[in-house]
């Protein structure tokens, strides 16, 4: 019995697996808020009272950078420590790894219905692939091509500098210089920097933000708000928020296809892509995508495939765990 999690700053996904044959079996899954809770410890306490059963193996996939097996959490007050959680599960060791490279092992359980097809290229199993994920932060992974299999590994891409490209983008960017020491592509490419692009279109005059859309922003998180908004076509400013958003999205993407040399494929993970899918399969997305000049030929070779399935990091997680 596998003991696998997928930890971000908005949810911690948990879940028991067993190997059956080259795949996984899933036998129980839960779902907890992060932030209601002190620690992951104390969720996986709770998970394992509640499921029963002998764990044989675990692996836990959290957003940040693992060192030593431990990792403070990159949008959570969390520090998390391997030697702890394998006391609460009753092992001798833990694994802990990133949750984009989690991510990267799990590709090889996705099935067709699992992906959404942006961009066909030249499909190819060989061959680096990259992974980016915008959600509550923006993570970035790899795996590297050893001429018969693939090797994950996490990186930080996420937090290196916001680049602007165009007119627009350069007064964002200068907006956001206001409000923040620094800006990296986590700040507008996540949750929150969804909203931070909305704010910038309404305060630079860009579009009115009527009564019912402030009630909305008010109530409920404003990225499900403007992402909803703008789906369900009852705001411009919204809709305006979104494109800008996946514009840059398609940029950065192609900025990590290129750094990796990505023959392998691109893929795009995270929990915001699938809310916005009707937006990101629109021209805009990998539009942005392939603007790189003369790498524009390189980069019309690679796949682009969104993640729908959500247990993607959970699976990933599970597949570590016995490798």
């Amino acid at each position: 019995m596998i003991l696998a999690g997928d930890i971000g700053g908005t949810n911690a996904r948990l879940g028991l697996f067993e190997p059956d044959g080259a795949s996984l079996r899933k036998i129980i899954t839960a779902r907890f808020p992060s932030r209601e809770h002190a620690s992951l410890e104390e969720i996986v306490e709770q998970f394992l009272a509640k499921v029963g059963g002998p764990v044989q193996r675990a692996c836990l996939a959290v957003a940040g950078p693992v060192s030593e097996g431990r990792v403070a959490a990159t949008n959570l007050a969390w520090i998390v420590d391997a030697g702890g959680l394998a006391r609460v599960v009753g092992l001798g060791t833990v694994r802990l790894i990133n949750d984009l490279e989690a991510i990267a092992h799990g590709l090889g359980e996705l099935r067709d219905g699992d992906v959404a097809l942006l961009h066909a290229g030249s499909p190819s199993r060989e061959g680096n692939r990259a992974i980016i994920a915008a959600g509550t932060g923006l993570g970035e992974a790899g795996a590297y091509w050893d001429g018969s299999r693939h090797h994950p590994f996490a990186c930080e891409g996420g937090h290196g500098d916001f680049g602007p490209r165009t007119g627009i983008e350069m007064e964002l960017l200068s907006y956001l210089l206001r409000k923040h020491d620094r800006v990296s592509s986590e700040r507008v490419l996540s949750g929150s920097g969804l909203h931070e692009i909305y704010r910038f279109l309404r305060d630079s005059g860009r579009g009115q933000e009527p009564g019912w859309l402030t009630d909305e922003l008010a109530k409920d998180p404003p990225p499900v708000v403007i992402s909803r908004a703008a789906r369900d076509g009852r705001s411009d400013l919204c809709r305006d928020s979104v494109n800008l958003f996946v514009s840059i999205y398609g940029a950065e993407a192609g900025n990590l296809a290129l750094k990796l040399m990505a023959r392998g494929g691109v893929w795009i993970g995270g929990g915001m892509a699938p809310n916005i899918l009707p937006h990101i399969r629109k021209p805009i997305f990998m539009d942005a995508f392939l603007a790189k000049g003369r790498m524009q030929s390189l980069l019309e070779t690679m796949s682009v495939r969104l993640i729908l399935n959500d247990n993607v990091g959970l699976l990933g997680a599970a597949r570590h765990a016995i490798m």
